[in-house]
C-alpha cells in the first residue's frame, strides 16, 4: 500500500467511525445537524406571498395572526419525509388548536403534477388535514422564508418573530413542548 493509499483510507475509516460526511458529497449532511435557528435572533416572520390557493381557510397574514402561536410547516405530498411529518402536525393541531395555535401547512411543490389544486385538494382530504393550507406554485413564500428543505417547520411567537425552526422528521417531542411553552405565556 502506498502512503497516499494508506492516508486516505485511515481518513475514510475515522470519518466512518465519527459519522462524519463530505458535503456536497453525501446529502446526509443535511440531516446530520438539523437546523433550528432564530431563537436568538427573533427575526420576524415573513408573510405569507405569492399564494395560489387556500384551502381550509380564507387567504391569512401572519399580521392577522398576532396574538396566535403559529406553525408554519413547508411540505409537499409527493414528499415521503414530510408526509412522515403529518401525523405529528395534525395532531399537535387537534391537541392546541382550541388553546390559540394556528397551523399554517404551505405546500409548495417539487414536481409538476403537485401544482395541481385537485391532486392538493385529494391529499388533504388523504391525509385529514384540516388546518389551512397556503398553495405556494411559484415558491414566493418559501423564498420569502429563505427556506430550503421539505419538510421545514418554524414556530412563531404571539409577537410575529420565529422562536424555531426545524429541517427535516423528528424533533417531534421539542416542537410540542416550544407550542405548549408559549401557548401557557399566554395564560
Amino acid at each position: 500500500m502506498t502512503f497516499k493509499l494508506l492516508t486516505v483510507t485511515a481518513a475514510l475509516i475515522g470519518m466512518a467511525a465519527t459519522g462524519a460526511v463530505i458535503p456536497g458529497i453525501c446529502d446526509e449532511a443535511a440531516r446530520a445537524t438539523p437546523v433550528v435557528t432564530a431563537a436568538a435572533s427573533q427575526q420576524t416572520a415573513p408573510d405569507f406571498a405569492g399564494i395560489n390557493n387556500w384551502f381550509n381557510s380564507k387567504p391569512l397574514s401572519i399580521a392577522d395572526l398576532r396574538g396566535k402561536v403559529v406553525l408554519v410547516d413547508f411540505w409537499t405530498y409527493g414528499c415521503v419525509n414530510c408526509v412522515n411529518t403529518l401525523p405529528h402536525v395534525t395532531d399537535l393541531y387537534a391537541k392546541y388548536k382550541d388553546k390559540g395555535l394556528v397551523v399554517v401547512g404551505v405546500h409548495t411543490p417539487e414536481f409538476p403534477f403537485e401544482r395541481s389544486a385537485s391532486n392538493l385538494q385529494a391529499a388533504l382530504k388523504r391525509h385529514g388535514i384540516t388546518y389551512p393550507v397556503a398553495q405556494d406554485n411559484d415558491s414566493k413564500t418559501w423564498n420569502a422564508y429563505s427556506n430550503r428543505y421539505w419538510p421545514a417547520q418554524y414556530i412563531i411567537d404571539q409577537t410575529g418573530k420565529i422562536v424555531f425552526q426545524h429541517e427535516g422528521e423528528g424533533r417531534y417531542d421539542e416542537i410540542d413542548r416550544t407550542v405548549a411553552k408559549l401557548l401557557s405565556a399566554n395564560s
